[in-house]
């Protein structure tokens, strides 16, 4: 039981699919629209009606739930309505949330161990057996629904088109039916939701312990979008999103000093030489820290361990600032080479929108005593939330 990994014919299939889609002006114009309606009418809400605990919130949690309502509807079309201020607990939300942790596990103990409890049904293997069933039948529901739908009306009459549409309508040339559809989705699912929130998470926790650089994101937005606070808010679009180089920069760093993944593995599939001049054999698994390579000295400088947005901005002549270009193998955030993310540009976009909702809206404050330190997982969550309090802004 669980979840195949695409052969390297069908991946790299499965990867030009998903950069042409990327790159389709449907589903931009979906993706935009539906961060930006998912901003208005439900995180800012649900941020005025939790604000008023007087004890502080998770903002964490508050992401997770966001960011998932969020790629499912990217890639199903469908709002599982997770982020309400009900708080509802959704099965396979949570069924989600347990698979990460276990899996975790299965990099740090010996294959023999895991694959021993595995066949046995005992202890984590048997709760992850019974979360991949939970998170199995929620996405061939949606398949099921999906190529109903797609049946039933013509979909290339539509203005925008979800992810799961473009799958079913690519079958025809050739694709490998649910099964494929199922693997394909649930790998965007876990790359749309956890990274995310992850990345929102620590860029919300330092701006709110570097107040210098939310006076400069707030003047950011104001010298870009906003006039006055009493302009009437809505979410940016991407073109004036693409204005705020001061934000765009406190991104870049934040995830230079956090990056979702934090860790990655690669397997030599022949005898190869690293630069450092090590020798790897066939089969070899060589394991690079992302979070350390966003804090070495030699790359970075002596202030590496600096929250410092201005190491991404260049200034011109005229003292117009723009971004650095940084090499992808330097900022590793988001790979480098033929694994890099391809959803890397549709990130930032989304936590530029957020992070413009929330900043323009409220001033965060860490709750005072709250330990903040990284969670041991394939996703470098806060190990315990992210408790803050929300001020409402009168006034910029």
């Amino acid at each position: 039981m669980g979840f195949s990994i695409l052969t390297q014919k069908h991946g790299k299939a499965n990867r030009r699919m998903i950069h042409s889609l990327f790159t389709n002006s449907k589903f931009l114009l979906l993706m935009e629209r539906t961060i930006q309606k998912k901003v208005e009418s439900c995180l800012i809400p649900v941020l005025d009606y939790i604000s008023q605990e007087a004890n502080g919130f998770d903002l964490q949690d508050v992401f997770q739930r966001f960011t998932f309502d969020n790629i499912c509807s990217l890639v199903f079309g469908f709002d599982p309505e997770c982020l309400s201020i009900q708080f509802p607990e959704v099965e396979y939300e949570k069924a989600f949330n347990e698979m990460e942790e276990i899996l975790f596990i299965r990099h740090i103990v010996p294959r023999s161990f895991w694959k021993l409890k595995k066949g046995l049904q005992i202890g984590q293997e048997k709760k992850l057996t019974e979360s991949l069933q939970i998170v199995e039948q929620f996405i061939y529901e949606r398949i099921a629904s999906k190529r109903k739908e797609v049946n039933s009306r013509s979909c290339s009459a539509t203005s925008e088109i979800d992810l799961l549409t473009a799958y079913i309508e690519e079958e025809e040339k050739g694709q490998k039916g649910d099964k494929y559809l199922r693997d394909s989705t649930v790998n965007l699912l876990v790359a749309g939701r956890d990274t995310l929130s992850a990345g929102l998470t620590w860029f919300f926790w330092l701006v709110a312990t570097h107040p210098s650089v939310e006076a400069r994101i707030l003047e950011d937005i104001k010298d870009n979008i906003f006039a006055t606070k009493e302009t009437k808010f809505s979410v940016p679009g991407r073109n004036e999103l693409g204005k705020l180089v001061y934000l765009h920069a406190a991104i870049c760093e934040s995830l230079r000093l956090f990056p979702p993944v934090p860790y990655l593995h690669v397997c030599a599939t022949n005898s190869d030489i690293l630069p450092s001049g090590h020798h790897i054999k066939p089969n070899t698994k060589i394991y690079y820290s992302l979070y350390t390579m966003g804090r070495m000295e030699e790359t970075w400088g002596e202030d590496c361990l600096e929250f410092k947005p201005e190491r991404w901005i260049t200034y011109t002549e005229g003292g117009e600032g723009r971004i650095k270009n940084i090499p992808s193998y330097k900022f590793i955030a988001f790979s480098s080479g033929p694994r890099s993310c391809l959803g890397k540009d549709m990130s930032i976009i989304e936590m530029k929108m957020v992070a413009t909702a929330i900043l323009w809206n409220y001033h965060i404050k860490v709750v005072e005593a709250h330990h903040v330190s990284p969670s041991v997982s394939i996703v470098i969550h806060m190990e315990r939330g992210l408790k803050v309090k929300l001020t409402k802004r009168i006034s910029i």
